[in-house]
């Protein structure tokens, strides 16, 4: 199998799983302590909890804390139902294309859910007001479906001059690029080759909300539960290398979006080429029967969109909101690569996909 759905999952970094296995001991070792326990098994845990916390915060900007959640899903839940603006019944405006975690969830505030709209681009069209009543804003900073990069900092001085409270989905931006500013942040680790069940929520300085989850009291009393050692290390070294690696992955991936545009020359491309993380190729052709092509191309992993609304059978909201119809939307496939793909299981991929798609005529 040739894996190219990097927007549904990474690949698990053999750093991230080695660092790992030391809290995942048996009998006889030490790792498995509870990391809010006073003992010596518990420090030991509760100093690589934090440890990773200062990796994962290096990813965002400077001037707030993370607080890990299960994911993050959770993360902008906490954000959106979380803060005072919500509470105070005020409603939510957020762009058309946002991931459901946000689109739904903004939907249960008491003050209601504003849509935002997009052009063909997959980009915001008015950042100019919001309509009147809003205190929350959500935009995602890079979308999972077609990989449009908003321009966050007009979304934030407009937010700013609303005295909006403004949640940002970095979920496809976190280690590929630089988080932009915003009042709450949310990331998943294993969408930058960390463990899957481990998420993570930024907070500026000053920002304060209510939890969603109470109890224990951990995580600065605002996501009670006790943490687990290993996910958090693995999410901390995942980081770590994210940080590092961040200009020489992104290299590789603009090498190999460049060769993926020649190798599927004749399709027709969602959303803008330029304003987007190279690594997320949103790709359409007349015609096209997304399952059966799944189906004949089996030795490639790839998608029909997100991979939360697969197996839906409805028409991907995001692509309507860029102005396609139904049909059209059904003829759309998404390729995601990133660090771990090769030049050649590109060129693989791309045979088999286009051999498929040219026996049915499309």
């Amino acid at each position: 199998m040739i894996y190219l759905d990097y927007q549904a999952t990474t690949p698990l970094a053999p750093e991230a799983r080695e660092a790992m296995l030391r809290w995942l001991d048996g009998p006889g070792g030490t790792g498995f302590g509870n990391p809010h326990s006073p003992h010596r098994y518990g420090r030991q845990a509760e100093a690589a909890v934090e440890l990773a916390r200062e990796r994962v915060t290096a990813l965002f900007p400077a001037g707030g804390r993370v607080i890990f959640t299960g994911t993050a899903t959770e993360a902008l839940n906490m954000a959106l139902l979380g803060n005072a603006q919500a509470r105070a019944g005020k409603a939510a405006a957020v762009s058309a294309i946002e991931h459901s975690a946000v689109y739904e969830t903004a939907e249960r505030l008491a003050g209601g859910r504003h849509v935002l709209p997009v052009g063909q681009d997959g980009l915001l069209t008015r950042i100019n007001a919001l309509p009147e009543g809003t205190g929350v804003v959500a935009v995602m900073q890079v979308n999972n479906e077609i990989g449009t990069i908003q321009p966050m900092a007009e979304v934030a001085e407009l937010a700013r001059r609303a005295n909006a409270f403004l949640v940002c989905d970095a979920v496809q931006a976190a280690g590929k690029i630089p988080i932009a500013m915003a009042d709450a942040i949310a990331i998943s680790a294993h969408k930058l080759h960390g463990p899957k069940g481990i998420g993570a929520l930024w907070l500026r300085e000053g920002v304060e909300i209510a939890p969603l989850i109470t109890g224990g009291g951990q995580e600065y009393g605002l996501r009670s539960g006790t943490l687990s050692p290993a996910l958090i290390a693995g999410f901390g070294a995942a980081a770590k290398l994210a940080t590092e690696r961040m200009e020489e992955d992104a290299a590789h991936v603009e090498a190999l979006w460049h060769r993926a545009r020649e190798l599927f020359d004749g399709w027709t491309l969602n959303g803008s080429a330029d304003a987007r993380w190279r690594g997320n190729l949103s790709l359409r052709k007349d015609g096209l029967d997304v399952a059966r092509l799944m189906s004949e191309a089996r030795n490639v992993a790839f998608s029909a969109g997100s991979a939360c609304a697969s197996g839906s059978g409805k028409p991907s909201r995001v692509l309507q909101a860029i102005g396609l119809p139904a049909n059209l939307a059904k003829n759309t496939i998404r390729l995601g690569f990133g660090r771990y793909t090769s030049g050649e299981e590109l060129e693989e991929a791309a045979a088999a996909i286009n051999a498929a798609a040219q026996a049915q005529g499309a």
